[in-house]
């Protein structure tokens, strides 16, 4: 079974409102609107220092009561991180402590990329799985969507590395790369791996509430309409509300 804090993802995908300002005021906001998990941005909020994450994280989760999944996206992947590789990588990787009082308000998953360098990449891995966490592989392509098999291949050398969900999300340039994205995730399903799958853009923007019916454990949206941190993302109420009609 696939859980992300008390989210037992086997039951029902989660909806993941990103947080990537002012990060209680839209946190609280976030919950409101019917949001499942929090993805806290940290490249996005500008946070580079254990100690302000630490803060953040125990004051999000305290207000809004929602399981937390821990994001500092790399430049090459679509994020904003400033600094080192190596000081990226640190910051990831203490915020898994062992320390007990800290993994109660710590986060309950983390992403970490699969492009990241095969060492760094398992100190994060290791150092969340050290914490009972979840882990996501994630891989995201924001020119083109891969083919059929390119993209099966992806998703299992994400879960090789130690992922319990691989994301995958690919900026598709007709609807055939779109039925081969839920092709994908179905096939995943099936096969019982716990993947996500989005399909970015205008052409993809669907996906984000038919995926789920696919094999998708996750789908992310936005709080605010006017920022979003990846293209053709819905509202969380909006996405919220349209779930519900079609379940």
């Amino acid at each position: 079974m696939i859980h992300i804090g008390q989210l037992d993802l086997e039951k029902k995908a989660a909806v993941v409102a990103v947080i990537l300002e002012k990060p209680l005021e839209t946190s609280r906001k976030a919950a409101k609107m019917g949001a499942d998990l929090l993805e806290i941005r940290l490249d996005l909020l500008g946070i580079r220092d254990l100690e302000t994450a630490v803060e953040t994280i125990r004051k999000v989760k305290s207000e809004t009561g929602l399981p937390v999944i821990l994001t500092n996206r790399s430049i090459k992947e679509g994020g904003k991180w400033e600094g080192r590789e190596d000081d990226r990588i640190e910051l990831l990787t203490n915020l898994f402590s062992t320390n007990l009082i800290f993994l109660k308000d710590g986060p309950d998953a983390v992403d970490i990329e699969l492009s990241a360098g095969r060492e760094a990449r398992d100190k994060v891995i290791k150092a969340a799985k050290a914490c009972g966490k979840t882990v996501i592989v994630s891989s995201h392509d924001f020119s083109k969507t891969p083919d059929f098999q390119e993209m099966k291949t992806i998703l299992e050398e994400a879960f090789l590395a130690g992922a319990d969900i691989a994301k995958l999300a690919v900026m598709p340039q007709s609807r055939r790369d779109v039925l081969d994205l839920l092709r994908v995730a179905l096939d995943a399903r099936e096969a019982g791996n716990a993947v996500c799958t989005i399909a970015m853009g205008k052409l993809g923007k669907h996906t984000r509430v038919i995926a789920p019916f696919y094999g998708s454990v996750l789908t992310y949206a936005a709080v605010d309409s006017e920022v979003s941190a990846a293209p053709g993302q819905f509202q969380v109420d909006e996405i919220k509300k349209i779930l519900e009609l079609l379940e």
